[in-house]
């Protein structure tokens, strides 16, 4: 199994890594600092990106399997030539595996590889594999959420691919402090250079979705008081609400959620209906829930009746930019601080 990383509670611009790192030459280029993991498996540090390194001990069998399991859940996939090299072991011996797991219901064995079970309340795509489904949607409701953020407040951020646009979105927004338990929303809003901005990333252990979760994270958000929260969720459902498939992970984002005044989830159409293992918050918790047209009628009217206030975004599907419908109590965003149309009705839910 891959080690996991741990990082200290830091503002940037400090660097905190907990993780064994140790100094290592490409043959085809300068030094880099990687950090090293379990079954020859190495985080570039310095580009960002996870590097598969071959091995030439056999690992037992209960190594490997775990190595395939935790490659399938952040990739989504994995292809047979890719775990031979890394694993440095026969194909027959991969494929053994692959079946194995296939057999106990932990993936699904396809041609030349296996991909993860997308059903199950378990599943936990990487941010990679999480990265490139309903780009367009997330861009809009990023957008619609970007524009409820005032000058000079504080906010919390949560992980995920949705709230990671939102962060990218926020160059404009002066004297804005953000605590975040996302290394990779840190980095987009400390890369934008603004002095006038505060960025504090919590401590914590990394998930397979780059968040930092478990008591360190906890106690860091406890201390602090947000006026608003940005939740982005892997599910959400009439009955378990909004959920996640890493029991840490929900934990955390309970906590961010407790520090926050008033809380907005980001989630397009295609969480409804998806139940993790672990429950974050029920629906009637969200004061703004900021979704797209994708969502079907039905779901619109359960989630109407639940939160305080929701809004359909319409994804840009040309070269003009999308709408936004707005129902709620109040009218939470401006068209006119948004590129494009809008249409905002006060519908009551």
């Amino acid at each position: 199994m891959r080690g996991k990383d741990f990082f200290g509670s830091c503002s940037y611009p400090l660097t905190c890594v907990g993780s064994v790192v140790q100094s290592c030459r490409d043959t085809n280029g300068p030094a880099r600092s990687l950090t090293r993991h379990a079954a020859g498996v190495a985080v570039d540090d310095d580009e960002t990106r996870v590097v598969h390194e071959p091995r030439r001990d056999h690992v037992l069998a209960r190594q490997r399997q775990g190595y395939i399991l935790d490659r399938v859940r952040e990739d989504g996939g994995v292809r047979v030539a890719d775990l031979v090299r890394e694993l440095g072991v026969s194909d027959v011996t991969i494929r053994r595996d692959l079946e194995l797991l296939h057999d106990r219901g932990l993936i699904e064995k396809v041609h030349g590889g296996a991909t993860a079970l997308d059903g199950s309340a378990l599943f936990e795509p990487g941010f990679a594999a999480k990265s490139a489904l309903q780009q367009s949607e997330k861009d809009a409701i990023a957008d619609a959420a970007a524009a409820l953020v005032e000058p000079g407040t504080a906010i919390g951020i949560s992980a995920g691919t949705t709230t990671h646009r939102i962060a990218r979105r926020l160059a404009d927004v002066v004297s804005l402090t953000v605590v975040t338990n996302s290394p990779r929303v840190a980095d987009v809003l400390h890369e934008l250079g603004r002095s006038d901005q505060t960025i504090i990333l919590t401590g914590g252990v990394r998930t397979p979705s780059d968040a930092l979760v478990g008591p360190f994270a906890v106690a860091a958000l406890r201390s602090v008081h947000l006026d608003l929260v940005f939740l982005g969720v892997h599910g959400m459902d009439e009955h378990s609400g909004f959920t996640s498939p890493n029991l840490s992970e929900a934990e955390t984002d309970r906590a961010l959620i407790q520090s926050g005044r008033r809380l907005i989830v980001v989630a397009d159409h295609s969480k409804w209906g998806v139940v993790g293992l672990s429950s974050i918050a029920r629906l009637d918790e969200a004061d703004v829930l900021i979704t797209d047209d994708g969502l079907d009628p039905a779901a619109r009217e359960i989630i109407a009746g639940q939160v305080r206030q929701l809004m359909v975004v319409e994804p840009d599907r040309s070269d003009g930019a999308g709408a936004e419908r707005s129902t709620g109590s109040e009218a939470a965003f401006n068209p006119a601080d948004a590129a494009g149309s809008s249409v905002a009705t006060g519908l009551h839910g």
